[in-house]
């Protein structure tokens, strides 16, 4: 049976479809008014390609930027929310943390663009108090009522449910959510405490607040995307990868589309670090650099990392959901290039996207991109983009170059082009810092990894910019991220708040952790065999995420395999340790340890993707793969004769000296002067400099 993974971005829409006659690649232009049409078209292509009918299918895994593009572009739903009596601000105060400490001119997001207008946030008297979920005052039914009839009036159909302490006690917001489905049938309706089950009310109420203001459009999204895929004759399973790297089904994610925030950069990563492994390299740093942004991940020793919740921020809202550890810059092909009102020379974060696109398109975009300056550089060819699918206008890209950079700063248009690049790729090495050497990482020891459609161009001047020791170009770059979809298993996590000192817990204090565990374990349980998953296949693990008494932020620590006891809690307070060492540098080993939630994450294990090996080099030239050689501008500024290779036709073992371009459908790869191109064996590219070991 066939599968596919389809990674939308801004600018493309990735493929890659796995059956018994092989791996197969495809690219189509991303929809961006209804990305579903695009997904359908590329599915149906590249089932042409393979020669299969669509029927064959078996599951499509699909990584989506639509929760992202909402916030991005600020155009969710119109919310309205139910809060405790006294606590109708807390979206707006936020944790009075200010973005710079030191500026008088900043924005603050959660004011500036409220998830919830503050007319629309209702507050109701009920009060539920620690630390055990007791019911202070009751729910003022008729006060929720009151708020329902205000929210059809102001047409608002998308409710925020979140209270003072419901993740120690629920029942006042699952009451609440009943009364306005009565009131509301149409609601769509969010729980703070069924998307973020933790203590600390503003990110919690941010969390659902951002849950319900993603939640309509992203849910229409998904089940529109499955019903015409249906209608296209694809009968099979879509599941969409979530923020974590897991996969999970399109009615759990429609439910819950703060998972999906960060669904389409996961799944580059997954695939990153599945190349890594392939050619036997543990420490990885993907650049992920497609159309319109660049996404930058630190893999060390093969173990993907998630953020702690303290940093888990999407468009400056806090959002408790994990999410794997990556940075993301307005970077890509598309980023435009301009002079600024004080006559600055910047490229990005603004981008050209797929419509109208870069000037070379002929789609009506007259700024120069990044994809002109590599075309005005030579570095792409117009007549070979996507293997000569797409045709490209030169001249375009150089009166775009020329009008809007090279005039204004009054110089030539090479050197324009290459200005626009050495910039792009300052922002990026910039950002591979933040998230190597800011963490105490470093780069010297770790392998540059460029994929996305213009990841390749990019690659060796980003290894040069961050001293890494070399680059390694995976199979398909282009289609990387979509890889990474077929290497993820299926994955569901659910939490609950427990506020217990470690060491002094006493037997009733163990039975409850006990008691909070077997639940979760249920829970998580349930939702994997609503997914036909059987329980021998299903794997269940529970961590506590704990911190020293009064910390701020929690860290993850290990449980015991069996029940917590006397004898058993100290596995979790020794790791809890070990952990903080680790992140920090120092630990108390005689402080105070706060358990504050048990997290259950369930999962199961799907099939990977195999991707087959080249055929190993017989000693030949390498003239076997030269297409044709054209004059490119190199960031030294020499312009050099450059031949191009079809990367198809190399084999494994085979190496190519700079200057040179390997030439594939989904993307092209810059091999510089000085530097070497060697064939591996899978078809991927280990690139480094001539005589380094």
């Amino acid at each position: 049976m066939a599968r596919i993974g389809v990674d939308v971005g801004g600018t493309n829409t990735d493929l890659v479809l796995e059956t018994g006659a092989g791996v197969f690649y495809h690219k189509v232009p991303t929809t961006l008014k209804n990305q579903s049409i695009g997904v359908v078209e590329g599915v149906q292509s590249i089932c042409k390609m393979a020669g299969i009918e669509p029927s064959e299918i078996e599951t499509i895994v699909h990584g989506t930027t639509t929760a992202t593009n909402i916030t991005i572009e600020h155009n969710g739903s119109e919310c309205g929310m139910i809060t405790s009596e006294g606590f109708r601000d807390i979206l707006h105060i936020g944790r009075h943390k200010r973005p710079h400490n030191f500026s008088l001119h900043f924005d603050v997001p959660w004011q500036s663009q409220p998830l919830v207008k503050r007319r629309n946030r209702i507050s109701v008297a009920e009060r539920i108090v620690p630390p055990t979920g007791e019911v202070l005052t009751p729910l003022d039914e008729d006060a929720v009522r009151d708020a329902c009839k205000l929210f059809k009036k102001r047409g608002i159909e998308s409710v925020v449910i979140g209270f003072m302490f419901a993740f120690l006690n629920n029942a006042h917001e699952r009451r609440a959510r009943d009364i306005v489905l009565e009131e509301i049938p149409e609601a769509y309706v969010t729980l703070s405490s069924e998307v973020a089950n933790v203590m600390r009310e503003y990110e919690r109420f941010s969390t659902a607040a951002m849950n319900s203001y993603v939640g309509p459009k992203t849910a229409f999204y998904l089940r529109d995307l499955e019903a015409k895929l249906r209608e296209a004759g694809v009968g099979s399973k879509l599941r969409i990868i979530q923020s974590n790297g897991g996969v999970s089904t399109v009615e759990a994610c429609a439910k819950r589309p703060v998972r999906i925030l960060m669904s389409g950069p996961a799944g580059g990563v997954i695939g990153g670090a599945s190349e890594g492994e392939m050619v036997g390299t543990g420490n990885i740093i993907t650049v992920d650099i497609g159309g319109t942004s660049a996404d930058i991940s630190t893999i060390p020793e093969h173990q993907i990392k998630i953020m702690n919740p303290r940093d888990t921020y999407v468009s400056g809202h806090p959002v408790l959901t994990p999410m794997i550890d990556l940075v993301t810059i307005g970077a890509g092909g598309g980023s435009i290039a301009y002079i600024d009102e004080a006559g600055g020379f910047n490229v990005g974060p603004r981008s050209a996207g797929s419509e109208p696109g870069p000037a070379c398109y002929g789609r009506g975009g007259t700024e120069p991109t990044v994809t002109d300056a590599q075309i005005v550089l030579g570095r792409l060819d117009p007549d070979m983009a996507l293997g000569g699918d797409l045709q490209l206008d030169a001249e375009l890209s150089r009166k775009a170059v020329e009008e809007y950079i090279a005039k204004p700063l009054g110089m030539n248009v090479t050197d324009a082009a290459l200005g626009i690049i050495k910039i792009i790729n300052n922002n990026m090495a910039l950002a591979i810092r933040s998230n190597s050497v800011a963490r105490g990482v470093d780069p010297r020891e770790f392998s540059i990894m460029p994929f996305g459609g213009a990841g390749p161009l990019h690659g060796v001047a980003l290894a040069e910019a961050t001293s890494a020791k070399d680059v390694i170009v995976p199979v398909a770059p282009g289609i990387t991220a979509a890889v990474g979809l077929l290497k993820t298993d299926l994955q569901y996590e659910h939490t609950e708040a427990l506020i217990i000192e470690l060491n002094a817990a006493k037997d009733a204090e163990y039975a409850r952790i006990n008691e909070a565990v077997a639940s979760l374990r249920d829970k998580v349980a349930a939702e994997l065999a609503a997914d036909d998953i059987p329980q021998e296949a299903q794997k269940i693990e529970v961590i506590a995420e704990c911190r020293y008494h009064g910390q701020g932020f929690e860290l993850r620590a290990s449980m015991p395999d069996g029940p917590v006891t006397a004898e058993t809690y100290r596995t979790i307070t020794d790791s809890f340790h070990d952990q903080h060492q680790l992140d920090y540098g120092y630990s108390y080993r005689d402080a105070e340890v706060e358990l504050i939630t048990l997290r259950a994450i369930g999962s199961a294990s799907a099939r990977k993707i195999e991707i087959p090996k080249v055929q190993e080099t017989d000693g030949s030239s390498v003239d076997r793969a030269l297409m044709f050689v054209r004059t490119t501008t190199f960031d030294n500024g020499q312009t050099l004769e450059t031949p191009r290779y079809d990367r198809s036709k190399l084999y494994a073992g085979d190496v190519v000296n700079g200057p040179a371009i390997l030439i594939q459908h989904n993307s092209t790869t810059l091999v510089p002067p000085g530097y070497a191109a060697e064939t591996l064996a899978h078809g991927n590219t280990r690139i480094r400099l001539v005589g380094a070991a």
